[in-house]
């Protein structure tokens, strides 16, 4: 499974900044890929609509999530906004946002 996660937005956005990152399963050791296939399961992620979410009109500060899985030969981007209400897609963003490199 081969996964792309770029997160924008935010109160200090600065566009451009933000890189997105790839995560291949296979590259991962087997307990960390079993549970990274798990969230993205949990999810329902290729029955997912192509986007979930939008912000409130004038509403400058909220993340945006851009996630895109190719997986068994299946390809599916979901472009996620915030606030996120279903606990398993929080679970599986809460995953890629540990894996972001920092600035600094």
């Amino acid at each position: 499974m081969r996964i792309q996660f770029k997160m924008e937005g935010g109160i200090a956005s600065f566009p451009g900044l933000s890189k997105p990152i790839t995560i291949d399963s296979d590259q991962l050791p087997q307990q960390e890929s079993d549970e990274l296939k798990r969230l993205v399961n949990t999810t329902h992620f290729f029955d997912l609509p192509a986007v979930i979410g939008s912000p409130a009109p004038g509403a400058a500060d909220y993340f945006q999530y851009t996630i895109t899985i190719q997986d068994d030969g299946k390809q599916h981007t979901v472009r996620l906004t915030d606030p996120i209400e279903d606990l398993h897609l929080q679970a599986l963003l809460t995953y890629f946002q540990t894996r972001r490199p920092t600035l600094g």
